[in-house]
């Protein structure tokens, strides 16, 4: 798999600091998934904690399936 263009460190903070919006996901350019994560606010900050998980686990894809890698 190949690494994504997108910044790691950027992907992290965002999904910290404004992952209830779904951030993470508009920056990682996962449009759709953000704009349901924007409307169900995170699912209460389930989803954020789970996709923070993932993040920091190096597995977090951008919208063309590449890996977000640190």
């Amino acid at each position: 798999m190949y690494k994504s263009e997108k910044s790691w460190l950027v992907t992290v903070l965002l999904c910290f600091f404004l992952g209830y919006f779904g951030v993470h996901r508009f920056y990682a350019g996962r449009v759709f998934s953000g704009v349901i994560m924007l409307l169900t606010a995170g699912t209460c900050g389930i989803w954020q904690l789970i996709d923070f998980i993932i993040i920091l686990c190096g597995r977090f894809e951008d919208g063309d399936g590449y890996l977000i890698k640190p």
